[in-house]
């Protein structure tokens, strides 16, 4: 079976490694790839969110398979462009993707399946958004209602920043706090048929602490050891099934990877968004501990075949990931700073690149890389993934201490 990756962050260097180490799939080719993705796939320069582009690159490949990274191409239209090609695809369509697209449009699909989740008002100017703060009171809780990378929730005890990040997108979902830890759920699915994945806990805060300005993810962990039992049962009963019901209803059936973002509340697990791709970084700690072979698991969900296939099967231990971000991050990265030590096993490249010349890898994102590691329990784990994050050398970049560290020290508790 012959791949093609799109994308170039870190989650798709996670997806290529376990692509490459599939038995089954005897060529990745990357587009646009990374440095790092380089060392296991072909890499292709193409826009990743140009439909036309991709689906072409695909036919000249001799894909049998196309898995889509990001979620800007799966709004743009790519998965249906590489589907018209009579070509599989992991990755749902335009319509479908609609799920992450647009906040306003998952919530009306959640109320319409009864998935039970946060109330909220979609507003569009500021009396509404500041009718809707005052309903729901501190903290805020005020969502660019379109893509915005990860960095598009602002949650905040401060009324006059809350109104100020609604102005700046226009439309908005403003909600309720959900107060909890937060639990990330992978779920693959054809539409139908759907596997969950390990669950994990990614750090949204730039800072130690939970602290400073909402980022794309500063790292993750997998397993949850204070998850409680029947957790993932009582997500795929009451979200994941109800959602593709619902979505199947609409004509928009949901063939992917379907990510449920939950808070952990007393009242029981409470969606606080969907995705409609893998998570980054939570796929680097996921991924790492799948040992069922990751091509024949996405071919079967881009085949309409997933209820044929046999249980998933993962490793023992944990696995931890923390993420290296440049100087600057997240409001105005530095580009362009050399960097070494990023050729070890367990390094995961998201915003690095080959410097015109003399070839240097030097940094070309927010998000850096990531070092990745596992372990006999999470403290080993995390252990590891801290020594190789410190083997690695980039001038000014930051990154937090604390990742997992609640959870080997057990001070993760669930409200009620």
């Amino acid at each position: 079976m012959r791949v093609l990756l799109v994308g170039g962050g870190g989650r798709e260097h996670a997806l290529a490694l376990g692509l490459a180490a599939d038995p089954a799939v005897s060529a990745v080719v990357a587009a646009p790839g990374n440095p790092g993705i380089a060392s296991v796939a072909e890499l292709r320069a193409v826009s990743a969110s140009d439909p036309a582009a991709v689906a072409a690159l695909a036919v000249e490949t001799a894909a049998d398979l196309v898995v889509i990274g990001p979620e800007a191409p799966l709004v743009a239209g790519v998965a249906d462009a590489v589907r018209a090609k009579g070509i599989a695809v992991f990755g749902p369509s335009a319509e479908a993707a609609r799920l992450e697209g647009s906040k306003a449009f998952a919530k009306d699909v959640m109320t319409a399946a009864n998935v039970p989740t946060a109330r909220a008002y979609v507003c569009v100017d500021e009396a509404s958004t500041a009718r809707a703060l005052d309903e729901f009171g501190a903290p805020y809780v005020v969502k660019d209602d379109g893509l915005a990378a990860g960095k598009g929730v602002v949650v905040t005890d401060d009324r006059s920043a809350a109104l100020a990040h609604a102005a700046e997108c226009g439309r908005v979902v403003v909600e309720e706090f959900l107060d909890g830890p937060e639990v990330s759920l992978f779920v693959v699915t054809d539409g139908e048929a759907a596997l969950p994945l390990l669950p994990a806990q990614d750090f949204k805060r730039i800072g130690d602490g939970d602290t400073g300005p909402n980022t794309g993810g500063m790292g993750a962990y997998a397993p949850l050891p204070w998850a409680p039992p029947g957790l993932v049962d009582e997500v795929m009963r009451d979200v994941v099934h109800p959602t593709l019901a619902e979505l199947r209803r609409r004509g928009a059936p949901f063939a992917g990877l379907l990510y449920v973002g939950l808070a952990m509340t007393a009242a029981g697990p409470r969606v606080i968004e969907f995705n409609a791709r893998f998570g980054d970084p939570e796929t680097q700690v996921v991924l790492a501990l799948l040992e069922t072979p990751l091509g024949g698991l996405l071919h079967a969900a881009a085949t309409g075949t997933l209820a044929e296939h046999p249980p998933l099967r993962w490793r023992d231990g944990a696995a931890v990931t923390v993420v290296l971000a440049a100087q600057g991050y997240p409001a105005a990265p530095r580009t362009g700073d050399v960097i070494t030590g990023a050729d070890r096993e367990g390094i995961i490249h998201a915003g690095t690149a080959r410097r015109a010349g003399d070839g240097a890898l030097v940094s070309a994102g927010g998000r850096v890389l990531c070092g990745t590691a596992t372990g006999v329990d999470l403290a080993a784990a995390r252990d590891a993934a801290y020594a190789l994050v410190d083997g690695v050398g980039l001038a000014g970049s930051q990154h937090r201490t604390d990742i997992a560290a609640a959870a080997v020290d057990g001070r993760i508790t669930i409200p009620g």
